[in-house]
Order: C-alpha cells, then sequence, then structure tokens
C-alpha cells in the first residue's frame, strides 16, 4: 500500500485552478463589455444638442457682425454732426453779414452828419501827421486804430499797373445781394461796403508806391478804361499830388456795373509803349465773358475757366502779378485759379480779411 502511494502523481492543473481561470477570464470578459458601452455613449452625442449649439454659434457671429456695422455708423454719424455743427456756423455767419448789408440803409440826414464827422476827423489827423513830419509816403491812409499787416505784396517797380474789378459783382459777397443792389440808385451802389473796401485798397496800394515809379489805374468791367479820364495808355507821376486827388475823385464817382472781362483788362496793358514791369489785380472771382459779350445770360463754372485760362495767355510774360481777391459766393475755383496764376508769375496772393486795409 505504500508502494502504491509513492506511485500516486501530483497534477498542476487541478480542477479547482481551471474554476477560478474561468472565473477570472468571465469577470474580465465582462468588464471589458461595460467599458466598451460607455465609450459608445460618450462618443455618439444627442443630434438635437449638436443642432442647437451650431445655431448658437451662427447667432454670436452675426451678432459680432451686427456690431461692427453699428460702430460703423456710429462713426458716419459723429462726422456727419462735427459737418453740420460747421455747416450751423457759417450760415449764422452769412445771416449775420446779410443783417448788416440790409441794415445800411438809413436816414440821409443822419449819414451826412456821419460823413461830416468822419471828414473833420480825418482832416485833424492829417493836420497831426504833417505837424509832426510824418509825411514820408505818397498819401496817407487813416484807418481804424494802428494796423500793421504781413502782406506779401511786391510794391516795387518803375512802371506799375493796377487793374481793380467795377462790374456789379463788386456790390456784395453773395449774388442775391447782389442782384438786389444792382437795383438801387448809384448812391447806394457806391456805398457797398465791398466797393468800399475795394476803394481803400486802391489807395492803399497807391499810398505803398515807390516815389520814384510810375503807376496807372484802370477799372475793368466789360471793358478796361483809366480811371483818371484822358490818361489811357499814359504812365502818371507818383509825385503830382493834385493828379492823385483828381485820380481818387474820379474813383469815388465810380459806380460797379456789368459783367467782368478779364481778358479785356489784361489786353489793355499793350497800350502803354513802355511795358508795366508790375501788375495788380483786384477782383472777386472769375471772369464772365471774353473780349466780347455771350449769347447766352448764363455763364457755366467750366466757362469761366477756360475765359480765365483765355485771359492768362494775353499777359506779358515776365510780368509779375499780384491779385487781391474779394472772394465771391459761388465762385470756389476762383481761389485757386488766381494763386496758381501768382505763383507761375513770381507774384503774390492775397485774400484780405474785412477789416483790411
Amino acid at each position: 500500500m505504500a508502494g502504491a502511494r509513492r506511485k500516486r502523481q501530483m497534477t498542476t492543473f487541478s480542477l479547482s485552478f481551471l474554476d477560478i481561470m474561468a472565473c477570472g477570464f468571465g469577470a474580465v470578459t465582462l468588464l471589458f463589455l461595460i467599458l466598451k458601452h460607455d465609450v459608445e455613449a460618450v462618443e455618439t452625442a444627442d443630434p438635437n444638442l449638436v443642432a442647437e449649439v451650431n445655431l448658437l454659434q451662427e447667432d454670436l457671429r452675426l451678432a459680432e457682425d451686427d456690431l461692427v456695422q453699428l460702430r460703423n455708423s456710429l462713426r458716419k454719424i459723429e462726422e456727419q454732426t462735427v459737418q453740420a455743427q460747421g455747416l450751423s456756423v457759417r450760415v449764422l455767419k452769412k445771416v449775420d453779414e446779410t443783417k448788416r448789408e440790409l441794415s445800411i440803409q438809413s436816414d440821409p440826414e443822419d449819414e451826412i452828419a456821419i460823413l461830416r464827422q468822419q471828414v473833420k476827423e480825418l482832416e485833424e489827423q492829417t493836420a497831426n501827421l504833417q505837424d509832426s513830419g510824418r509825411d514820408d509816403d505818397l498819401r496817407r491812409l487813416i484807418g481804424d486804430g494802428q494796423r500793421q499787416y504781413l502782406t506779401g505784396l511786391k510794391l516795387g517797380g518803375r512802371r506799375i499797373m493796377i487793374l481793380v474789378d467795377v462790374s456789379a459783382s463788386m456790390l456784395s459777397d453773395s449774388i442775391v445781394n447782389v442782384i438786389r443792389r444792382r437795383n438801387m440808385d448809384d448812391d447806394s451802389k457806391r456805398r457797398a461796403e465791398k466797393w468800399m473796401r475795394a476803394k481803400l485798397t486802391v489807395e492803399w496800394l497807391v499810398a505803398q508806391l515807390p516815389k520814384q515809379s510810375q503807376f496807372q489805374v484802370y477799372g475793368f468791367a466789360t471793358s478796361a478804361l483809366p480811371l483818371l479820364e484822358g490818361t489811357g495808355g499814359q504812365w502818371l507821376d507818383t509825385n503830382d499830388s493834385g493828379l492823385l486827388d483828381d485820380l481818387f475823385a474820379s474813383l469815388d464817382e465810380t459806380v460797379p456795373q456789368g459783367g467782368t472781362s478779364l481778358l479785356n483788362a489784361f489786353m489793355a496793358l499793350d497800350e502803354f509803349e513802355k511795358p508795366a514791369d508790375n501788375l495788380f489785380l483786384i477782383t472777386d472771382g472769375l471772369p464772365t465773358q471774353g473780349e466780347t459779350q455771350p449769347k447766352n445770360n448764363t455763364v457755366s463754372g467750366k466757362e469761366r475757366v477756360n475765359l480765365f485760362n483765355k485771359a492768362v495767355k494775353a499777359l506779358p510774360r515776365g510780368l509779375p502779378v499780384n491779385i487781391i481777391l474779394f472772394p465771391m459766393e459761388g465762385d470756389p475755383q476762383a481761389a485757386s485759379g488766381f494763386w496758381q496764376l501768382a505763383l507761375q508769375s513770381r507774384g503774390a496772393f492775397l485774400s484780405p480779411s474785412r477789416d483790411w486795409p
């Protein structure tokens, strides 16, 4: 029996071990199935939720686009507001100027009394200047206060021509007031604020001329004629005080009327045997006609520019042109045109304030 026990063999894989391995394998398989099910649950999203998220993202994008458009609209509105404010300031200024021009008409007796008082003051001031020995200028021009202006105008030269615009547009800065004043009597036209400034400008220029120079003053509208009758084509002496008095008396009697021919004004320079070496042009805008009157009653802006360019070609070469421009309403191209003329001719361009000279 003992020998039978010795012959019995031991087996490593018993039934109990196989049971344990089968149970373990089943547990692993079950765990694998459970985890696989959860992954599929995570990977498979709800289609309704995905669609809602996409809609929200689209709404967000549209809202951002609307915000950009609103910001651009706000910027445009701010720019329009600034422009409107500037326009309102100009309109108010124009209204004040119109009121001031409309209030020019007053009682004739009051105007006469004011003029007499002004004459008396001028006589007293002239006497004081003569007594103090300050009489070096050709002609003393007295204004309000003591003004010193840096104009850049070149006042030198041996033979100096002054061309002053005496057309109807010199009655006012606005077209409406030009039409209104054009129908008034001659005395009212002579008292127009703009024309008074033009006359003072002529007096100021003559007062600044060199003593040894010669000069001439022509008025131009549809044609160009000397302000002092009978002196066409002649240079005047700056030292002749009696001649200066007659010249300014004739200027005071001049009544602005008619159209504007810049070509005829420049062609008047050909009347002189000795050419001018300096030119002063006092005007308010581009010409309205050429050598002859136009067939139509209205002249377009383009036609006025062409008339200006044609007139410039009639100027003598090398003649400096100094321009004093009193801007006219509705003529925006005048300033640039005359500025270029002054620049090309080596002259000067001045658009003075209302209290100049």
